[in-house]
């Protein structure tokens, strides 16, 4: 389908689309949105950035707003489970969003924030409620919350769950649902444990899936330094110098690598700031909304805390350590190059690292080129034919209290280049993601694991 229109989606729904000027669906969206709609299960194989948010909160809020119930006390009729902060207040943003000429109630359950306020919100019962495993747990356990009256379960991000080690807090929580709800699972990679969650708590679910699953974005001139691991300070330091850069996204393997590389960078007079799990939820919140303003340029975070950053204008990512599970490259440099922008992802391998390198690259079926530390500066960039702007909503990106993120020449510093950069016409976050497949799961016979 060539434009929201053709989804046959509520009035109030493609008004707040046409607003935020959605026109042509991502192909995840095209996939999910009919199928969704139908009322049946879906899996779907899609990566940060393909637009699946709006895949799965647009036939939710039309179904929700063709059939208005009235709230009842501690329940909700929506849950959406997300493993990071960051993220759930992103699909919370999102849900609002095009749901703001509709009459739905949403709210977020998080943890680092106080319970007290998320008690209070859900007492009267809310249509929407988007939560993290553990702070929804909490909620249950303290008989703030009842699950009993979800209609719709939303599973965003399951392989990072898997990772953070939610598989169990999940179980736990799909075996308070009722049996007769709408499951819409997504997740960017199918390993054997989420394919057998996904088996149990689906039933006949058709599968949609945006290819490939570990691609690497077109638009991302990747790199690599061979570096010794007591050289990888000051080398930074020195690639951050030498880069043209509007934001750097720095990934590191844990939150301790992260403080130490902001201080080390802080010492090199070069401004940065961490966000990770050890941070108060409110540090989390001011370090990010700095970032996306502008006020802070190079970021450095976890894979799990970074897993919520959907920022416009990272023009670098680099990976001071290689990850150990190769597909957390891909997610990592898809923070880059988004909305229709070049980007150049950098990344330090020192010899303890090879292995994970060879890992990389035998999933991205490419060799990273190697470079010299001293020649990273960015290449000239060839400038784009100028198309139309056509955005999908995919691309919701929101400053803090939901509003749009100013652009032009009212962005901030550093921002505004990657605003001028012509758009072309946007297909998600990079523009190269094309559909795959789109099947469905048969299995013999009904299941009954009292889980559904």
């Amino acid at each position: 389908m060539n434009s929201f229109q053709s989804f046959g989606l509520a009035e109030p729904i493609t008004r707040a689309l046409h607003e935020e000027k959605y026109l042509t669906p991502t192909p995840i969206q095209t996939q999910t949105i009919p199928v969704a709609l139908s009322g049946r299960d879906v899996v779907g194989i899609a990566q940060t950035g393909t637009g699946k948010t709006a895949a799965f909160a647009l036939p939710i809020l039309h179904r929700l707003s063709a059939h208005p119930l009235q709230r009842e006390r501690k329940s909700c009729r929506v849950l959406v489970l997300s493993p990071t902060r960051e993220l759930s207040a992103q699909i919370l943003d999102s849900f609002n969003t095009y749901g703001r000429h509709l009459r739905v109630s949403a709210t977020l359950a998080i943890g680092g924030v106080p319970i007290g306020r998320q008690i209070r919100a859900l007492a009267g019962g809310v249509d929407v409620l988007v939560a993290t495993p553990g702070r929804l747990l909490d909620l249950v356990q303290s008989n703030a919350l009842r699950l009993d009256r979800v209609e719709w379960l939303v599973l965003d991000e399951a392989d990072r769950m898997l990772d953070m080690g939610f598989i169990h807090d999940i179980r736990k929580i799909v075996a308070k649902l009722p049996t007769r709800r709408q499951t819409l699972f997504f997740s960017a990679t199918m390993p054997r444990a989420i394919a057998e969650l996904a088996e149990q708590m689906l039933r006949d679910p058709a599968k949609v899936s945006v290819t490939p699953q570990a691609s690497t974005v077109e638009r991302v001139e990747q790199r690599i330094i061979h570096v010794d691991r007591a050289a990888k300070p000051s080398i930074l330091a020195e690639v951050l110098r030498g880069e043209t850069i509007d934001r750097a996204l720095i990934f590191t393997r844990t939150k301790h690598g992260a403080d130490k590389v902001v201080r080390t960078l802080n010492k090199a007079g070069i401004a940065a700031e961490a966000i990770h799990g050890n941070k108060s939820q409110s540090q989390r919140d001011r370090v990010l909304a700095a970032f996306r303003q502008g006020k802070v340029r190079t970021l450095v975070a976890t894979d799990i805390a970074a897993r919520g950053i959907d920022v416009d204008g990272i023009s670098h990512v680099v990976n001071y350590d290689l990850p150990n599970i190769p597909e957390s490259y891909v997610h990592r440099i898809g923070r880059t190059a988004r909305a229709g922008a070049d980007g150049v992802a950098i990344s330090f391998c020192d010899a303890d690292e090879a292995p994970f390198l060879r890992a990389i690259e035998k999933l991205i079926r490419m060799s990273i080129p190697a470079t010299s530390r001293r020649t990273t500066s960015r290449p000239a960039q060839h400038p784009t034919p100028h198309r139309p702007q056509v955005r999908h909503a995919a691309q919701a990106r929101h400053a803090p209290q939901g509003k749009q993120a100013p652009q032009g020449k009212h962005a901030p510093r550093g921002q505004q280049r990657a605003h001028a950069r012509p758009a072309g016409k946007r297909h998600a976050s990079d523009g190269n993601h094309e559909l795959a497949s789109v099947s469905f799961l048969h299995r013999g016979g009904p299941r009954n694991h009292g889980s559904r």
